[in-house]
């Protein structure tokens, strides 16, 4: 595998790569991450795995790897301060630029890797576009629906909660207050496989973070990037391959 930051090449270098490689766009959100946790999470935890992947994908794979998107579809956390968020029309709108730039540039196979929720259905909408107008190849992911949650833990990664602390326990240390960090005082509730709900207070009645971040741990956090860069090294073969 040979590994290509788009922000390195010169227009001729993009020109030759873009066609054999798979374009990986990163996007995520800056947006609050409870009392415990710095705004940059999402953006540093995509990244992360994102560069996990690119060190355990196919010896065949090259893959052109653009600069994270930082800002996301991130209205619902507004209300708690320390956001800066996109409409879901403006996220929607950059993705879709991004993707038609790096089509015009001759890239045939993209894949789009998620770091935040909010952003996901938009991701979902942006692919569909996207391949049918530029024809090209276009997929989509979030990292941690990748995975099956590991034995022990939470059935879900939750936000700002045991699976992102543990996470950025691994990858940025010295910005977790774990001195800060206390449980939820809510629960997001179980609802029937396949259905969508959203309270208007949701995010409120849970202080904008789920579940427990103390039971969080380094060694939970390794664990979690070497699952997750597995997968996601196993989607980009699959995109290269399609």
């Amino acid at each position: 595998m040979s590994l290509y930051r788009f922000e390195e090449l010169t227009r001729e270098e993009v020109a030759e790569v873009a066609p054999r490689a798979v374009f990986v766009l990163p996007v995520a959100s800056i947006e609050q991450h409870g009392p415990h946790l710095p705004t940059v999470t999402d953006t540093a935890l995509v990244g992360a795995v994102v560069e996990r992947a690119c060190a355990a994908v196919a010896p065949s794979v090259d893959v052109l790897l653009a600069p994270t998107l930082c800002y996301g579809a991130s209205d619902h956390h507004l209300a708690f301060g320390g956001t800066l968020s996109l409409t879901t029309q403006t996220f929607r709108s950059v993705v879709g630029d991004l993707v038609r730039s790096a089509a015009r540039a001759g890239c045939a196979r993209v894949l789009i890797v998620n770091g935040h929720g909010g952003n996901a259905s938009t991701c979902s909408t942006v692919a569909g576009d996207a391949s049918r107008e530029e024809g090209v190849l276009v997929a989509t992911c979030s990292y941690w629906e990748l995975i099956e949650p590991p034995e022990g833990s939470l059935n879900h990664a939750g936000h700002a909660g045991q699976f992102e602390t543990s996470l950025m326990l691994l990858a940025r240390p010295e910005l977790v207050h774990l001195e800060r960090a206390r449980p939820s005082p809510g629960a997001v509730p179980a609802r029937p496989r396949g259905l969508n709900v959203r309270p208007a207070d949701l995010w409120q009645r849970i202080d904008g973070f789920t579940d427990d971040p103390q039971t969080a741990s380094v060694e939970f956090g390794a664990l979690l990037v070497e699952r997750c860069g597995e997968a996601l090294a196993g989607a980009i073969t699959e995109v290269a391959r399609a």
